[in-house]
């Protein structure tokens, strides 16, 4: 139900439907000083929500540090976090999205011997389904690329941070030989990931984070600063969601 209730509400976290709401509020009322202050609030949360900086210093805020590969050291297992992939019905192939890169930096860090296994985590993430189950399909992408079957193990039951978490530690039971982790996830969800994990009983793992929105250095252009990008919307649905998703997680005891 929580799964469910989540997908629901995930509409109303929209900063557009907000702005869409306002629209209509000031179409029906009659009031027209109530119907002049929706336009403006309208008007206010598109500037607010399209402007670039704004949005990522609010994610420099939220999303956790990263680090260089070249500093990483070895590890017995990464577990890669799924959610970043949709199915293509039509040609019957997975579509990457842009937490993709979480796969990549893995596969980087095999290939480098940094880790001597993969362990890839979770089915999908919809309330409807569309032949999508990332940890499997994912498995042999990374045969084709040239890693061993043996060397990927999968999760592919779990449909959210929490369920990635108990049942990628119920997996590694089995495996006692794996002790040490990495865990591989965005930088923005990244800490409802790791809280996530300790509160499944993962002890003494490391994090990798991918697909930073921000860096330690602040490189803004000028039209960042004053151009509207309505690409901005979908980012900050990601981080609200990130928001709402941390506070459910800990009222539900998940963290």
């Amino acid at each position: 139900m929580f799964f469910i209730l989540s997908k629901v509400f995930a509409f109303l976290v929209h900063p557009f439907s907000w702005i869409l709401i306002f629209v209509f509020l000031g179409w029906i009322i009659k009031r027209e000083k109530l119907k002049k202050w929706s336009y403006r609030l309208a008007i206010i949360f598109t500037l607010f929500f399209t402007n670039t900086v704004v949005f990522s210093e609010f994610a420099r805020l939220w999303e956790e540090d990263g680090v260089q590969i070249k500093d990483v050291k070895h590890y017995d297992v990464a577990i890669v976090l799924t959610g970043m992939a949709e199915y293509d019905n039509n040609h019957k192939r997975l579509s990457i999205r842009r937490g993709a890169d979480r796969l990549w930096q893995a596969m980087h860090l095999y290939h480098l011997k940094k880790v001597d296994k993969i362990l890839i985590s979770g089915s999908n993430g919809y309330l409807i389904e569309d032949e999508l189950n990332e940890a499997e399909q994912f498995k042999q992408n990374l045969i084709d690329f040239g890693i061993p079957a043996a060397d990927i193990l999968v999760e592919d039951e779990s449909k959210n941070t929490h369920q990635n978490a108990t049942a990628s530690k119920k997996l590694l039971e089995k495996y006692p030989e794996l002790n040490s982790v990495l865990l591989v996830t965005s930088a923005m969800h990244m800490k409802r990931a790791k809280a996530c994990f300790e509160k499944a009983g993962f002890k003494n793992f490391d994090t990798f984070t991918t697909d930073h929105y921000t860096g330690e250095i602040r490189g803004y252009s000028f039209d960042q600063y004053l151009i509207p990008n309505a690409s901005n919307f979908i980012d900050w649905y990601r981080l609200i969601h990130e928001w709402i998703g941390y506070i459910s997680y800990r009222i539900s005891g998940y963290i």
